[in-house]
């Protein structure tokens, strides 16, 4: 059967369609497991491996991992999960390192990611004239897309540990409040009309420091305000639960493809 996709050119590069997955309830869940395992896995690799090998392993994994991605030419589900996953384990060990290495305060840190986010949505809405996902057809679209979510991370993972450490809201404290935000801009969508794009990615960005909120409540030791599960476990747990998740989303997806005579 005829593929349905859009057959777009740039230059030499071209794609069929966006290179993005729909925003569906099960694409919310996996990506928010995906910021907690991400949270856990990083600190289980920094804290209980050779930091350094940790590091340099997340570097390697993340430019494999990205480069799989731009070499194919529609949305495949797992190599776009893979690198989501990787991003989620690489961009907690950036944060982690301008913290822990570098010695910037949270609150610094947590400033520069934000403006550096900021940069790159006003980058990209400039050269582009459009934010959402929906136009991520075109290789430079989705090297603004990718950055965008690069810097996501690394934001949330600042974010999450300046609520819960320096302002000393403790973890569960700091997930509630973030659980809250991120339901806000659904509710301004579906009650009061709040623009798409910006209730996207006002709830992608605080996916992230939510999921890490939640991962550092459940590993973190009883006297840091976490139930001490310890991180190993809970990095093994949220593993599971991420690659259920991601084959839950990536058979669905494949069953859609095969319904709407999508090529393969």
């Amino acid at each position: 059967m005829k593929s349905t996709r859009t057959f777009i050119r740039m230059d030499e590069n071209w794609y069929y369609g966006t290179k993005v997955p729909q925003i569906t309830m099960s694409f919310w869940v996996a990506k928010i497991l995906s910021t907690a395992m991400g949270e856990a896995t990083s600190d289980f690799l920094v804290f209980h491996t050779n930091p350094y090998l940790a590091v340099l392993g997340g570097a390697l994994s993340f430019l494999v991992a990205l480069a799989l991605q731009f070499r194919t030419r529609r949305h495949v589900p797992a190599i776009y999960w893979l690198l989501v996953v990787v991003v989620s384990v690489f961009g907690t060990m950036v944060a982690d390192v301008v913290h822990v290495v570098v010695g910037v305060p949270y609150l610094v840190s947590t400033a520069v990611f934000a403006v550096t986010l900021l940069a790159i949505l006003w980058l990209w809405n400039t050269t582009e004239r459009s934010l959402s996902i929906h136009t991520v057809e075109t290789p430079r679209r989705e090297a603004f897309y990718w950055a965008t979510v690069i810097a996501t991370f690394a934001l949330g993972t600042a974010a999450g540990d300046l609520t819960a450490a320096t302002f000393g809201m403790g973890y569960l404290n700091s997930a509630v409040m973030f659980t809250i935000l991120f339901a806000l801009p659904g509710i301004a969508y579906f009650a009061f009309g709040l623009n798409e794009v910006a209730a996207f990615w006002t709830a992608y960005i605080l996916t992230r420091p939510m999921g890490a909120s939640f991962a550092d409540w459940f590993d973190k030791p009883i006297p840091t305000s976490g139930l001490g599960y310890g991180t190993p476990a809970v990095a093994a747990a949220l593993s599971l639960a991420v690659g259920g998740a991601i084959l839950y989303v990536c058979l669905r997806e494949r069953g859609r493809d095969r319904l709407t005579g999508v090529a393969e």
